[in-house]
């Protein structure tokens, strides 16, 4: 059978329009810019697009408009598509309200030195270090779910042997994969889209949760090594 003849970028557009108004010519030369569609060049110099040229831009327009998703992340979905799997479209991490409910319990300092097992005098240092950030409620210092845990996993630590000073280390480096997460997902979070801010959520929640299994797993494989030696 005869390959589909090539097309123009104008006939390009034109014939996606009808599923994408807003493609024009720069939209589809910028993608050739950034490496995702590459058409042949005629003897004369015009692109020439084939099917599968086509049907890597609509590709690449669907997952924005249905996924508000960065080019980024679409050029790794197009490579493994290049290497004959199926790019996955939604997140496999948990669904966001899961995974940010974190209850709305309030806490004293007192309350939550008594929940977690924490000598007053640890849980102030933790608080003074910045390992504990409490919130203001009414004008009064509180304590919600996510605070619990961190004193009750700091209690682990400390009575381990591990000082405030290294758990302090333990919270900046969770700080600074926060703000990795948040740079990647700023572009959606400054939409008022419910539909884009959910796309956020999803992602963000996605992403930590991976970040989580992977520093879980450097670890382990870190620690059974020394157990081997």
């Amino acid at each position: 059978m005869a390959e589909p003849k090539a097309r123009t970028i104008g006939e390009v557009i034109n014939f996606l329009r009808p599923e994408f108004p807003e493609i024009t010519v720069s939209k589809v030369r910028f993608l050739e810019t950034k490496g995702m569609v590459k058409p042949r060049r005629s003897r004369s110099g015009y692109r020439e697009f084939s099917s599968d040229d086509i049907s890597r831009v609509r590709y690449i327009l669907q997952q924005q408009r249905d996924h508000f998703l960065p080019l980024k992340v679409i050029k790794s979905k197009l490579n493994a598509w290049e290497r004959g799997e199926v790019p996955v479209d939604t997140p496999s991490g948990p669904p966001p309200e899961t995974y940010f409910a974190s209850g709305s319990t309030e806490m004293s300092r007192n309350e939550l030195s008594r929940a977690a097992g924490l000598a007053p005098a640890d849980l102030d240092i933790l608080i003074d270090s910045g390992v504990i950030q409490p919130t203001t409620a009414d004008g009064e210092e509180a304590f919600g779910a996510d605070d619990l845990t961190v004193a009750q996993t700091a209690a682990r630590l400390l009575r381990n042997g591990l000082e405030p000073r290294h758990l302090r280390t333990l919270r900046l480096g969770a700080e600074r994969s926060s703000e990795l997460l948040h740079q990647l997902t700023i572009p959606l979070l400054r939409h008022g889209n419910p539909d884009t801010r959910r796309r956020a959520a999803e992602i963000l929640a996605d992403c930590a949760q991976a970040i989580g299994e992977m520093q879980q797993a450097i670890v382990r494989a870190k620690l059974g090594r020394y157990l081997e030696e």
